[in-house]
């Protein structure tokens, strides 16, 4: 029987509402915000600026100043500690560990009980809707779905708070029927251990029928091969022969893409880009031939964006979703109901569409390189190391690159420290490469290495197998959303990798 062709006219309701967000997004977006500002008018944060009186996105704008996690953090700290109704009417208890900030090792994001159900819970739900579009044979629900995550942190729990990865506080939570169709078991999927849970894993899916995958693609590239090596398979639809689609995000898919071809050969198999954070779930590929991913904007979270000439300034421009205008730079800001409000997350986007809004993520407001004015940024480091994979038959599975401010002999130059799944024919054909196509991409790059006399031919350092994985562990960083910085803007993470490298 197939099940799944039983399941899936259910779904055909929500996809004529998404349908609508071609013909009246910013109609959509504006019932958003009035929406949350009505919901959360009589918090102590809607008192403060008076939200009941707000009639327009303008006087929105106006009053109520942009955040960061510095200016959020006070209001969390006294929610953590047990007072309630400041930033969102209903009780608050979970807390979504994200990555930190310059004086933070974490930050914890607020998570109530309407961004689980109306956010998180119906971004999944959306994205096996319109998976189902793009492939209307599925056999999805035939079989399990395996789903990668991370873990609760009990250490970080307090009397009025718990605390974990947001995957972990989604699993944690979830209608219990949904575990019918999901593996692992929830006590291996919510373990703690990286290893010990990679290996719980393997031993507990080996044998299940697995149709479809979620998770980060770097962490669930190990347990693919911990499954393989487990089997002695060399491809991953000899174990699961009915695999036909992984949901990934969390980081670019791009340095991955032919490590997947080589251990998942089906022609069949799918990849569906998600954009599901900590603060929100916010995109889902619609098109398997479009990398870009439509914005979901009846979410309950409202969308305004600056772009990206104006992120370090005082009074940056913001503008709504309506006033975004294609193939630029923004900074996603964000106000939603788990009481984030104007809340800037870090994250940079480009719209290559409005009917609907479809984006691509172009990389975050602190991880790029802007050393020598050259304004290198993820999407950049992204096609420039496909190009040099492609021409050189690489495969990258690490890298982070930052900048040389000037050596001994007063040359400043960028650093690439690469770990390879597959080394190049040539390591300095690799950098050639990779230097010339950011040249091509950047215009300020290519400015700025024009006759070597401000920015040299970048240096590419070989990272030892493990390193990466090493400096993770070693931050107490395995699996789960952690992730590896891409670009930055200075040496401290280099130099960690570097030292470890050595040993």
């Amino acid at each position: 029987m197939n099940i799944t062709k039983i399941i899936k006219p259910a779904f055909n309701a929500r996809l004529k509402e998404l349908d609508l967000y071609a013909v009246r997004p910013g109609e959509i977006q504006l019932d958003v915000l009035k929406g949350l500002l009505s919901t959360a008018a009589k918090t102590d944060w809607g008192k403060r600026y008076d939200y009941k009186s707000i009639r327009s996105y303008d006087e929105f704008k106006a009053r109520v100043p942009l955040q960061n996690y510095e200016d959020v953090k006070p209001w969390v700290e006294r929610i953590r500690k047990g007072e309630q109704n400041l930033l969102w009417p209903s009780e608050i208890r979970w807390f979504a560990k994200s990555s930190g900030t310059t004086n933070d090792k974490s930050k914890f994001l607020p998570v109530s009980k309407e961004a689980l159900k109306n956010i998180h819970y119906r971004g999944g739900q959306d994205a096996v809707a319109l998976y189902f579009r793009m492939n209307p044979d599925s056999k999805f629900f035939d079989g399990k779905g395996l789903i990668l995550g991370g873990s609760h942190s009990p250490n970080l729990n307090s009397k009025h708070s718990l605390v974990g990865d947001l995957s972990a506080i989604l699993i944690q939570n979830v209608n219990p029927l949904v575990n019918l169709v999901r593996v692992p078991a929830t006590k291996i999927a919510l373990m703690d251990e990286w290893e010990t849970k990679i290996e719980a894993i393997a031993n507990s899916t080996i044998n299940k029928d697995v149709t479809n995958l979620s998770g980060v693609p770097s962490w669930m590239l190990v347990l693919i091969k911990r499954v393989l090596e487990k089997t002695g398979r060399t491809s991953l639809e000899e174990v699961w022969p009915n695999l036909e689609v992984f949901f990934h995000g969390g980081v670019a898919f791009t340095p991955y893409r032919e490590q997947y071809k080589q251990v998942i050969q089906s022609p069949g198999m799918r990849y569906v880009e998600t954009y599901n954070a900590s603060e929100g779930y916010f995109g889902t590929q619609t098109d398997l031939n479009d990398p870009a991913m439509m914005l979901m904007i009846d979410y309950g979270i409202f969308y305004e964006f600056i772009p990206i000439e104006e992120v370090e300034k005082e009074n940056p421009k913001v503008y709504c979703l309506d006033e975004v205008e294609l193939g630029k730079n923004y900074a996603i800001v964000i106000s939603t109901s788990c009481g984030l409000w104007r809340y800037v997350i870090g994250d940079t986007v480009k719209f290559s569409s409005k009917n609907p809004y479809k984006f691509v993520i172009t990389g975050r407001t602190k991880h790029f390189i802007n050393a020598f004015g050259e304004e290198l940024i993820v999407d950049n480091a992204e096609k420039g190391l496909a190009k040099a994979c492609e021409t050189t038959g690489a495969q990258v599975s690490e890298y982070s690159a930052a900048p040389v401010f000037m050596d001994r002999n007063a040359k400043c130059r960028h650093q690439w420290l690469i770990e390879f799944a597959k080394m190049p024919d040539s390591v300095d054909r690799f950098a050639d490469v990779l230097d010339n196509t950011l040249k091509e991409i950047n215009s300020d790059y290519e400015a700025k290495r024009w006759k070597d006399i401000a920015l040299q031919p970048l240096e590419v350092i070989v990272a030892r197998k493990g390193l990466f994985h090493d400096w993770l562990a070693g931050r107490g960083k395995l699996g789960g959303q952690h992730k590896v910085p891409r670009l930055s803007n200075n040496r401290d993470y280099i130099d960690e990798m570097l030292s470890l490298n050595r040993k």
